[in-house]
């Protein structure tokens, strides 16, 4: 998927003749620490929250001050990975998107994101989670998708994780079944680590429970 699929036009950017007072009377409705200043099509930068604490008075323009804006933005035809890449480095709670042409588009909110990104791990899928942990040149797809294939059972999502200063992977399968059983003793046959699983219907229910609590918090 690509940015300017994500795109919302429910938070609007803020012109250099709003106040700070209204900057963050709207970082507190949209529950947002920086909000896009936009004149006309043309991307002026992110303020923040403090940019606007340290202004004398709250009361008066943004564009009557001088401001060290964040310049941070994604194009539109840029990777959702590309996206929360910017925003997890520079811990944003939006992000402008901008067109080949650098034209403001709209914003980001990692709301949306955290929910495209939920979709695609396929957490509100019921089934069961395995973690496995493996050597970096022993690490194979096809097999460990053909383990859980020869068991009636698919993987709905993969995900990889590793530290810098380790040959070892962790590898984390989400499973369309809620009882791995079979599947943890076909993986133990062929000489995989099992790190841990969870197989409980009581799990993944509370996973997709606290996924929708914090959404819901995001947009409140």
């Amino acid at each position: 998927m690509y940015a300017r699929e994500l795109i919302t036009d429910e938070i609007p950017p803020l012109k250099t003749s709003d106040t700070g007072k209204r900057a963050l009377e709207w970082m507190e409705e949209f529950r947002v620490s920086h909000l896009p200043i936009v004149n006309n099509v043309d991307f002026l930068g992110l303020i923040s929250e403090n940019d606007i604490l340290d202004f004398n008075s709250a009361d008066e323009p943004i564009g009557g001050h001088q401001l060290n804006l964040n310049k941070a933005f994604v194009y539109d035809y840029q990777h959702t990975y590309d996206v929360l890449k910017v925003m997890a480095s520079l811990k944003l709670t939006l992000i402008p998107v901008l067109n080949n042409k650098e034209q403001y588009q709209g914003l980001i909110h990692l709301s949306s994101l955290l929910q495209h990104f939920a979709e695609m791990a396929s957490i509100k899928e019921s089934g069961g989670l395995l973690v496995l942990e493996l050597n970096q040149h022993d690490y194979s797809l096809s097999e460990m998708a053909r383990i859980v294939e020869s068991n009636d059972a698919r993987i709905l999502s993969l995900y990889i994780s590793s530290q810098t200063d380790s040959i070892k992977l962790e590898v984390t399968l989400k499973i369309n079944r809620t009882d791995l059983s079979a599947i943890i003793q076909t993986f133990t046959r062929y000489n995989y680590t099992i790190k841990a699983s969870f197989h409980q219907s009581e799990y993944v229910d509370d996973l997709k429970d606290r996924f929708d609590s914090f959404i819901n918090y995001l947009n409140i």
